[in-house]
This record gives structure tokens, C-alpha cells and sequence, in this order.
């Protein structure tokens, strides 16, 4: 530093290659600062092509910049143009009038950019639209508000470019390239192949069909497997594509596949490999599941063999106004795990609650007959992190525990040394939204967990309480070609909320999901609707509901409201909702539309937390 708060650092040695960078403080990676400046924000990408690399940190703005001596203008791997409409890119890009503007393609990838520019590939001439980006663009995407618009005057080839490796450039009208970047495609798929049919596992008088949206892929392959078992190969069948939906779909008999498990193969490019992949994947609208996820299941929600004994006919306890909702919240596997009363094969399971003589539902009996309306489930979807397989469970016993006595540090020590491998986990970790979690289930492997999670509604229900489940439909557990990521390895890109880089954000701790996406949206409502007619879910506490749009939420809303008695065997609109109404991250001050915020929730019959109580009470 010299006293103007800029840090510089310039090094030679940097071989060529594709690198990333961040900032961290006084040697610690307690205070770092990555893309945009952001703390704890995204690794800053840049290529080298061997010469020096010279890096500048404002101390004040928090801002890193990188300049390689030499070096290609821009950055292919990053995506800060967004094709938003298939004759629209907007692209927040600095360059005089005059400036040329050209898309580019390469189907397998391949593009390659030089200092003279991008090469490689097809290339289709941009015109700058003077009139900026229209009112319904911005009102869907508002933080790419002062965007130059540029305009594609052929749009009919945007659906086999969108399959491909695609990216930007622009050259100054002097030919000196200027900057280039990959594209967020988000805004023409939902332009160009928003769907509003059933997806997943479907019954009907034909058989069944398994459907999957992928606009992006170029092949889906079904393959169907008689077991779960590991070494269990498969009968793999070609899924056909519906060039309209790209909803992408194969059929089969019931004898042939209820009961069989699945997965999609599904062949995409992937931006951020820059290559052509196979992802063999589970179903984004998997209803159920092997042990451990590995593989979906086929089943028909509606076989009676899958409900308990008056289950059709099951009477909700009386509520008569929200207002009237007073709530317990726990977590399943803590409500009965260390309970003596409940035998050791059903500790920690939905099946628990089903015994009315065990101290846990003895006690919320007694409560709710002083009262008590909900109990609150703490997630209980299919979650990522707990092997689901008990025998491979690790960890000190209650015993082991409590002989420290209640002052001892040592507890702690011993529960670390097994976090990884013992069956707890609060559960905000999500893996499949509508398949209940398999380690709260005597058997994971299938339908038994289908099973029971209604035995407990149902038992809870007949013991005077409704049962609300937390949901987290803002964050998966995992993105990119992680293993355990389902939606980004079937339309890359799509599903999470990227940053101005194209990074998938993470201010909620995870891979944030984008609901203002239209399909995600859509996996959003179809998953609530199903836990609430399915499993007759009474109500849904949204983790981090600000981080959904209010459109999202009143949408939701709209779903349950039109559920009656009559045409799906419940009342939806006497289905609660509410959440938590925080406004932070990259969604804050409703930078990418209106949130469900607490500001913003008023009127719609939503509930928000309000914190400014709850620290008044707390003091």
C-alpha cells in the first residue's frame, strides 16, 4: 500500500491456464472478499498466457482487479451477458459507438479466445437496439437494468444454439477486441419452453410415462432397473423429445415398471467444463426413492397399498380462523430417539408417532388438549447428508454423554469426531423436495418411508394436531457436477441463481435456487401441492422465504386454493403459509424483483416471521 487504500501484488510467474483468485486479510480467510467485492463472495476467475499478472485490492470498495499483460480481453468461463429473449441478449458491457457486437457458437465447444478476439465456431452479427431492453425484460430480470440490448436478426437456429457452447464478443470499430463472455440462459428457456404439465412418474389408463424437462440436452436416455441393488444393470430406452415442450418423455406398461427403479442419462453441455457430458441423474420429480438416493423409484402416490387404514377418509382437527394456529416445533429423529418407551427399531422414525402410549405423544396429547393446534416438522424431505443406511451410523451413546455431567466440554469433543457419520442433521440440506427423508424411515429402500410418513400425519391428525412442514425450496444441497446435484446436471445453468459472473450465489449457505425462474417456480408449487394432497400436509413454514419472489408465493397460494374437498380430497385454503421474510443476499431491496419480504408480504394472506417482536420478547 502508499496510502491510498490500493493493495497492488504483481507476479510474474504465473504459467498460462484459467486461474481464480480472492482476497483474504491479514492471512486469514476469517475476512475475504471475492467477486464484486462481496465477503466471502465467489473466487474471481482469469486466464494467464505466461506473462505478468498484476493484482489491485480498493481496501474501501473491497474490489479485486486482475490485468494480464498481454492477454485476451474478457473471459469466456464467466457468463455476464443474458440471453434474455430468443432475439435478445443484454450485455452490461462498456464500449464506444461504433463497436461491433457478435454471438458466437460452437456445438461441442471449442471457442478460444485470443487478443485479437474470439475464434472458433459459428459466429452471428449483433445489432445494438437504441431503445434499450423492454419493460417486460426488465421487469423479470430488474438488475440488468442499463444493459445495452442487442438484437439476433434470425432467431430460428436459438434452439440448437442453446445446446451448444455460446458466447459473446464485441471489437471496437477499429477491430481491437474489447471484451467477451459466455451467456446466462435462463430468460430464453423460459421464453421458449415454459411447461405446465405433469412431469415425472405418471399413471394412467395407458400405463406410465416418465417425462423430464431438459431444453438443453441433446439426448435422454431411460434406464430402468429391476432393483436398487448396486450391481443391478439396466434396460436403458431412448426418451423422445417434444420439440414445443423439450419435455423429454418414454412410456411403458405397469407390469413392466411399477416398482422399478430409474435414471436418466442425459447428454448436455456443461458451461463451466466446457465440454459435451454424460450425467447419469435421478428425477428432479422423484416421488420415491432407493436407500441413500441413489436411485428413483416408480410408484403410484394413489395405490391403496400405500396408505394406512382410513387413510381416504381422515378428518383434520378443527381450526376455525389462522389466527386461532399456535405451533410446536421439533425435529423427528429428536422427538423419540432417546425415549424409553419407544421400542429401539423405531426410535427416530416417523413410526413414533403413531405410538399414543410413548412419553413423546403422551406429551403432545396433553398439549393439545391445552391448546396446541400444529406441530411444526423440521425438514423432512429427502435430505442430502445423512446416510440413510443405519447400521453404518457412528457415535458416542446418550450414556457416553451424559456421564461428563452438564459443565464438561468433552461432550462436544466426542460428538465432532463423528459428525460426519452419525444420523443427525437439522435437515436444510436438500437433496429430492418431494420424497420423504429416507433415515426417518424403518426402511429406506422404496415405499415404506411413502408409508409412514402418512401413518404419522395420520396419527398426529387423530391426536388433534395438523402437521406443518419447514421447507427449503430456496437452496439445494449441491450445484454444478457435484454428485449429489439433480437439477444442474440436467439443464446446466438454469435452475440456481448466478451471480453477475455466472457463480451460482450462495448467501443462504447453499446453492441458492431461482424461483423466479419459470420451472422452478413450477417444481416449487408442484412439490407443496403434492405434499399437501398426497400426504395432507396442513401447512408450510418457507425457510428463508425472502429469497423467493412474492409472485412465487402468491402463486403457491393460488395452488392451494383452488384444492377442494371434492377434487383432490382436501382443503386447501384452509392450508397455512408462512415463512421467513429476511432481505439480504443478492435478492435484497428486491434488486431481482419483488421479494417475500416482511415489507412485502402484507395482504396476501401469507404469514412472515417478524424479528422485531421476537427481539422484544427475547430483549
Amino acid at each position: 500500500p502508499d496510502g491510498d487504500g490500493i493493495y497492488t501484488y504483481s507476479a510474474s510467474g504465473v504459467p498460462e491456464g484459467a486461474f481464480e483468485a480472492k482476497v483474504a486479510v491479514n492471512l486469514s480467510w476469517d475476512e475475504n472478499y471475492g467477486a464484486d467485492g462481496a465477503p466471502g463472495g465467489g473466487n474471481i476467475a482469469f486466464s494467464s498466457i505466461g506473462k505478468e499478472v498484476l493484482f489491485e485490492w480498493n481496501s474501501e470498495t473491497k474490489v479485486m482487479t486482475i490485468n494480464v499483460a498481454g492477454a485476451p480481453k474478457g473471459n469466456l468461463t464467466m457468463l455476464q451477458a443474458h440471453w434474455v429473449t430468443p432475439d435478445t441478449i443484454a450485455w452490461g458491457v462498456d464500449a464506444p459507438e461504433g463497436s461491433i457486437f457478435t454471438l458466437y457458437y460452437a456445438p461441442d465447444g471449442g471457442l478460444t479466445l485470443t487478443s485479437t478476439g474470439v475464434t472458433g465456431g459459428e459466429s452471428f452479427t449483433l445489432t445494438v437496439d437504441e431503445a434499450g431492453l423492454s419493460e417486460a425484460v426488465l421487469a423479470k430480470f430488474p438488475h440488468l437494468e442499463g444493459a445495452l440490448a442487442l438484437k439476433l436478426s434470425d432467431a430460428a437456429r436459438v434452439p440448437e444454439l442453446l445446446k451448444g457452447q455460446i458466447g459473446v464478443g464485441v471489437v471496437d470499430p477499429d477491430g481491437n477486441a474489447l471484451d467477451a463472455t459466455g451467456l446466462q440462459i435462463p430468460g430464453v428457456l423460459d421464453e421458449l419452453y415454459t411447461y405446465d404439465g405433469k412431469l415425472g412418474p405418471v399413471y394412467s389408463a395407458d400405463g406410465i410415462s416418465l417425462s423430464v424437462w431438459a431444453p438443453t440436452a441433446r439426448s435422454v436416455t431411460l434406464h430402468i432397473f429391476a432393483d436398487s441393488a448396486e450391481a443391478t444393470t439396466s434396460t436403458a430406452t431412448p426418451m423422445t423429445l417434444d420439440p414445443a415442450t423439450s419435455v423429454w418423455t418414454a412410456t411403458g406398461s405397469v407390469d413392466d415398471w411399477n416398482g422399478k427403479f430409474y435414471l436418466y442419462e442425459v447428454e448436455v453441455y456443461v458451461p463451466k467444463e466446457g465440454a459435451v457430458v454424460r450425467n447419469l441423474v435421478t428425477d428432479p420429480y422423484s416421488v420415491s426413492l432407493s436407500t441413500n438416493s441413489t436411485r428413483s423409484q416408480i410408484i403410484d402416490l394413489a395405490d391403496p397399498s400405500l396408505a394406512p387404514a382410513g387413510w381416504v377418509d381422515l378428518q383434520k382437527p378443527p381450526l376455525a380462523a389462522p389466527e386461532d394456529i399456535v405451533l410446536y416445533e421439533l425435529h423427528v429423529r429428536d422427538f423419540s430417539v432417546s425415549d424409553p418407551a419407544v421400542p429401539d427399531e423405531l426410535k427416530g422414525t416417523y413410526k413414533a408417532f403413531t405410538l399414543t402410549d410413548s412419553n413423546g405423544m403422551q406429551h403432545l396429547i396433553a398439549l393439545a388438549q391445552a391448546g396446541l393446534t400444529h406441530v411444526h416438522l423440521l425438514p423432512v424431505f429427502d435430505i442430502a447428508t445423512i446416510n440413510e443406511d443405519r447400521s453404518a451410523w457412528q457415535g458416542p451413546t446418550f450414556e457416553e454423554l451424559a456421564g461428563f455431567g452438564t459443565v464438561a466440554s468433552n461432550q462436544q469433543e466426542l460428538i465432532d469426531a463423528t459428525r460426519d457419520q452419525d444420523g443427525f442433521n437439522w435437515g436444510y440440506d436438500p437433496y429430492h423436495y418431494s420424497v420423504p427423508e429416507g433415515s426417518y424411515s424403518t426402511n429406506p429402500d422404496g415405499t415404506t418411508r411413502v408409508v409412514e410418513f402418512r401413518e404419522m400425519v395420520q396419527s398426529l391428525n387423530q391426536n388433534g394436531l395438523r402437521v406443518v412442514m419447514d421447507v427449503v425450496y430456496n437452496h439445494t444441497n449441491s450445484s454444478g457436477q457435484n454428485e449429489k446435484s439433480v437439477l444442474d446436471r440436467i439443464v446446466p445453468g438454469y435452475y440456481h441463481r448466478l451471480d453477475d459472473n455466472g457463480t451460482v450465489a450462495t448467501s443462504t449457505c447453499c446453492a441458492n435456487t431461482a424461483t423466479e425462474h419459470n420451472m422452478m417456480e413450477k417444481l416449487m408449487i408442484d412439490s407443496v401441492v403434492m405434499w399437501a394432497t398426497q400426504y395432507k400436509v396442513d401447512g408450510f413454514r418457507f425457510d428463508l422465504m425472502g429469497h423467493h419472489m412474492r409472485t412465487n408465493m402468491e402463486h403457491v397460494r393460488a395452488a392451494l386454493d383452488a384444492l377442494t374437498i371434492e377434487n383432490s380430497g382436501v382443503d386447501g385454503k384452509s392450508i397455512y403459509l408462512y415463512g421467513e421474510g429476511w432481505d439480504f443476499g443478492e435478492v435484497a431491496q428486491n434488486a431481482r424483483g419483488v421479494n417475500a419480504t416482511q415489507l412485502n408480504m402484507g395482504g396476501t394472506g401469507i404469514g412472515t416471521f417478524n424479528d422485531r417482536l421476537r427481539d422484544a420478547v427475547r430483549g
